[in-house]
């Protein structure tokens, strides 16, 4: 059985006596498995599961949707955790840049950041729910969501604690979710805003791939500031 053209991908795992897993695949050579157990055959990780290869019964390729965890060489996109909300609080809920162009911040109290995070891990039931958590070498360094799916439409938002600004994250993650939603998800439209005296958001979108399609003058009212509001598309193939 070639397990190692699985490597990476989402796979239903038949096992010795019916049993089945299904989840991301990691391929464990032969190499690895001598090293680690003394066995001499290749086998797969599904999580943190290791199957051997004699126990597999039948392996196929799985369709995945909604929040499904991606990687690219910077970072991994993965979902919230409960623990989480503790650091969103400390490192974006206390930064009042997080609502400076947004008037809006989901982790200004360790309260609500609790709350936001528990909403968000329920909806990962559903599989137009897209919320992840940005993570370097098991950092949380930022947040990415899109939200409000509807007439083949969606928004992306994204957040990066304030000591990881500038390296490129969020333009990394914001591409990467852009190729996922477009081509996995077949979403063809995908839209966001940001205050036009926001530079950074800017630069991530338009690094991303993303297009300026409109601006609205004074659309965003946040206290008593007025900020024109740029609208941002992306569409697959374009």
């Amino acid at each position: 059985m070639e397990l190692a053209k699985y490597d990476g991908k989402y796979v239903r795992v038949t096992y010795k006596e019916g049993k089945a897993f299904t989840g991301k695949a990691k391929y464990a050579d032969r190499t690895f498995i001598s090293s680690e157990t003394g066995g001499a055959e290749e086998s797969i990780f599904i999580e943190d599961c290791l199957i051997y290869g004699p126990q597999i019964v039948s392996i196929e390729e799985t369709e995945v949707h909604g929040t499904v965890e991606l990687r690219t060489e910077k970072q991994v996109l993965r979902r919230y955790r409960p623990e989480d909300a503790d650091i969103l609080y400390r490192c974006l809920g206390t930064d009042p840049e997080m609502s400076r162009y947004s008037g809006w911040n989901p982790y200004a109290t360790p309260e609500t950041a609790r709350e936001t995070v528990c909403r968000f891990i329920e909806g990962y039931a559903e599989e137009d729910t897209y919320s992840w958590v940005m993570d370097v070498d098991g950092v949380l360094v930022g947040t990415i969501g899109a939200y409000d799916l509807k007439d083949n439409r969606i928004e992306v938002g994204f957040s990066v604690v304030k000591a990881f600004q500038g390296r490129g994250l969020a333009s990394d993650a914001c591409r990467k979710v852009l190729e996922y939603l477009t081509e996995n998800e077949g979403i063809p439209c995908i839209t966001a805003w940001c205050a036009g005296e926001n530079i950074g958001s800017r630069r991530v979108l338009e690094k991303a791939g993303m297009r300026l399609v409109r601006t609205e003058k004074d659309g965003l009212i946040i206290g008593e500031s007025a900020y024109d509001k740029q609208i941002y598309e992306y569409r697959a193939g374009c």
